[in-house]
This record gives structure tokens, sequence and C-alpha cells, in this order.
């Protein structure tokens, strides 16, 4: 009997969503697991770290690897999972860019161990007790991960062959790419597994695009009863369209809630962030310096708005990776 390639799903810094991804494939995943074996998923199954260890080292065909990367356990795993695998894809927004929890790099350690450990109000900590990386309970000595200074994408700490953005990725494009691998039809190493255009090309709302979009006020979501037929940006709702790679299926759209970026910059794009501000100054409708700063200030959160999934691999990340 000829064995089947080996395939491992790992977990890092992540909501778990990914993984639930995965399992939405449904009666899809069974093709999955006729065609390969799944040696780790400590979500769905019982291995355990030292499974892996026990592995050679190139040993596993293809491991989906999703999350960012915050302490030394989750860096530890990624680096064992790189090491015995052939190929390695970054598996959702997380992983891909340092995802939603990188806008905590933001934030100093320190200051995020002092809200959650001393200052936010509902916080009761008498002893001021903080996490250790050691300590002893009984005369035993207990560990924990260290917690880092930021948070990292997962090609900031190893290398990654493919990628496959999403909040979390849509089933039709896992499906796509584990036939890939399966069949051995994959683009070169570095490649996306999504779609090269942006998500204003597939988007319905792009036949109300006018010719040149004017804003004159910036509004947030909450605050309209936004028109479900109408681009949000002629509307004056910020959406990433323009800058966002599509593949996503367009599911926020299709609930009339504008992009924010979970697939990450179209190709050839470094930082979507910044493309898509340069878009947005060449809409802004203004006379003078005065309105435009006024109009800027209606965007209450432009790190939120701008980096929510890719702060991390940002220029503005790189800026501050330097600067520590």
């Amino acid at each position: 009997m000829i064995a089947k390639p080996k395939v491992a799903i790992a977990w890092l810094g992540s909501c778990g969503g990914c993984d639930e991804a995965v399992v939405d494939l449904n009666e899809a995943l069974l093709q999955v697991t006729d065609a390969a074996d799944v040696i780790f998923w400590p979500i769905a199954l019982d291995y355990k770290y030292h499974h892996i260890e026990a592995l050679r080292d190139g040993e596993i065909a293809l491991s989906i690897v999703n999350g960012h990367v915050r302490n030394s356990e989750q860096e530890e795993v990624a680096k064992l999972i790189r090491k015995k695998s052939q190929l390695v894809l970054a598996f959702g927004a997380c992983a891909c860019f340092g995802g939603t929890p990188g806008l905590a790099n933001l934030r100093t350690k320190e200051d995020i161990l002092n809200w959650v450990y001393r200052d936010a109000p509902t916080v009761i900590n008498p002893k001021g007790c903080y996490p250790q990386t050691r300590s002893q309970v009984n005369g035993k000595e207990l560990t924990l991960p260290e917690f880092y200074e930021r948070v990292y994408a997962l090609n900031q700490v190893i290398d990654v062959d493919y990628y496959l953005p999403g909040c979390p990725p849509p089933p039709d494009l896992i499906a796509s790419a584990l036939k890939a691998v399966l069949e051995d039809k994959l683009p070169p190493r570095g490649s996306t597994l999504a779609p090269q255009k942006a998500l204003c090309d597939t988007c319905k709302r792009n036949a109300t695009k006018p010719a040149r979009i004017a804003i004159k006020d910036i509004k947030r979501i909450h605050e309209v009863d936004a028109n479900p037929d109408v681009c949000f940006l002629e509307q004056g709702i910020l959406c990433l369209g323009p800058a966002i790679r599509g593949g996503c299926g367009e599911a926020c759209i299709n609930i009339n809630i504008p992009c924010r970026g979970c697939f990450g910059p179209v190709e050839g794009v470094e930082d979507s962030g910044a493309k898509f501000l340069s878009a947005l100054a060449a809409i802004l409708d203004v006379e003078d310096d005065g309105e435009m700063r006024e109009l800027i200030e209606r965007i209450d959160d432009p790190a939120g708005y701008l980096y929510r999934f890719s702060l991390p691999v940002s220029i503005l990340g790189s800026k501050r990776i330097q600067e520590s």
C-alpha cells in the first residue's frame, strides 16, 4: 500500500475560527482524509507535540498553520512544524498578516500587562500578581510561555511557502488550495492562493460607482442607514475594497458592512492601508487644508480602519520594529 501524504493543522495565536472553517468543508473534508493522513490537528485529534518531534524532517507533506505568534510556545511550535514539513501554508489573516491581535502592537507589553492585571475596572488583584515564566508552588516549578513584546505574522518567524488569507478563509478557497497540494498543481512558492483582483472588481455595488467619487463627509457604518445597493465610498462610508484582494465572497458586503481588509493587499501592493489612504486623499472633495483636516478627523480610529488585520506586516509595523 502506498503511504498517503501527511498533513498537519496547527493552531497558534488565534480565535479558533480558522479551524472551524476547515470543519466547514463538510463532506469535502472526507475527500481530504481519503487522500491524505491528518497526523496532527489539536482541535479535533488527540495528538501532542512529541508526535511531531518524532517525525523525520520534511516528513509532513503540508502543514496548515493558523494564528499569529505572540509567545515563546507559539514560536517553538511554528519552528518545529517548519522543520518537519515540506510545505507550510499560512492560513487566515492572523498567520498571513498578524490579524486583529496585531493592533496590540500599538501598545507596549508593559501597557498590556498593567491593564489586564492591574488597571482594568473589573480587575481584583490585591497581591499585584503578574504572570511569570517560572514560579515555585508547593516546592514545584511551574512554567508559562514568555509573552513577547509584539505580535508577529507567521512569515516573520519562519519561512512560509503559500498564503491563504481571510478571517477565516472561505471553504471554496480552502478546498481549492488542498486540491492543488494533493494534485501537485501549485503556483510558484510565495504565492497567495486567492484571486489577484481587488475586491471592488467583484463587488456587486461596483456598477453604482460613478466615474469619479467625491466624498464631502465621512460617516461610520453605525451612524447611517446605508443603502445596500450603492457603493459604500459613494455614500461616504470607508470601505477598503479598492486596496484589498478579492476572494472572500463579499461576505461582509452582502450583509451591508464595508470591507475592513481581512484578505490583505492586492497583488503587487506592500501595504494596503497606505494604498487606501493614498486613494482616499484623491477622492476627498475639499476646498482647503482646513476642510481636509476636519474631514480626516472624522476617522475616529485610523489604525483600526486601515490596519485592522495587517498592522504587524505594514510599513507602520516595520517602523515600530526598528524603533524597538
